[in-house]
């Protein structure tokens, strides 16, 4: 454990929350792409499978329920609580374009091929696409609640200092995983429009839209 990590886990749980506090406060999922959150949902999913079997740390298991419980309650929200509010016509993005081809990658690029390893192999590739129908909706829809940009740039900053976080172990613990690394790297760039879209005009009060 690094301040890189752990400042990367609280901005992920930072985003998870502010997330689950919008669409509790405004009775609303208006906005919020459930293709992406059933995606994310998987993510975690596969991710920890291993959970009752590998122990690590408390803090490694707590963290672990939380996304978990929280992804599902937000699919929940979004798809039964809330249905009413959700915008369907515009989450139009063809997720099975990539959790096909995501699958199909992590049984041919792994390290062991083992059903816990590709399925971690799997949620690692997915995550770093997973945002992509969200950012979709917006392109689609012209432009974003606050609450969903802050939540967009608090989950592209824990994917970011995720990235400083391997350099970081690489140089003082040797450690080098180059699949989390590169699919870390795709996931930044995916971000890196909306970070300055937040930045120029977010932060300065101005409303995000992003180019068709």
């Amino acid at each position: 454990m690094n301040v890189f990590r752990l400042t990367g886990d609280l901005s992920h749980l930072v985003a998870i929350i502010l997330l689950l506090l919008k669409i509790w406060k405004t009775r609303s999922c208006a906005g919020i792409s459930g293709k992406s959150q059933v995606m994310f949902a998987l993510v975690f999913t596969t991710r920890y499978l291993d959970l009752f079997t590998n122990f690590i740390s408390p803090y490694n298991s707590v963290m672990k329920v939380i996304y978990l419980g929280c992804s599902y309650a937000t699919v929940y929200m979004i798809y039964m609580k809330f249905k009413a509010s959700y915008d369907g016509n515009h989450d139009t993005f063809r997720a099975e374009f990539l959790i096909i081809p995501v699958g199909g990658l992590a049984f041919l690029v792994n390290h062991e091929f083992t059903p816990l390893e590709i399925l971690w192999t799997f949620s690692i590739y997915l995550e770093s696409v997973a945002i992509l129908p969200q950012l979709f909706m917006i392109t689609k829809t012209g432009e974003a609640e606050t609450i969903t940009t802050h939540y967009l740039f608090a989950l592209g900053l824990y994917r970011a200092l995720y990235l400083i976080n391997w350099i970081w172990r690489y140089y003082f613990e040797g450690f080098f995983d180059l699949i989390a690394i590169v699919a870390g790297c795709v996931q930044t760039i995916l971000y890196c429009d909306f970070f300055y879209l937040y930045i120029t005009k977010v932060l300065h009060g101005k409303k995000l839209s992003l180019p068709a």
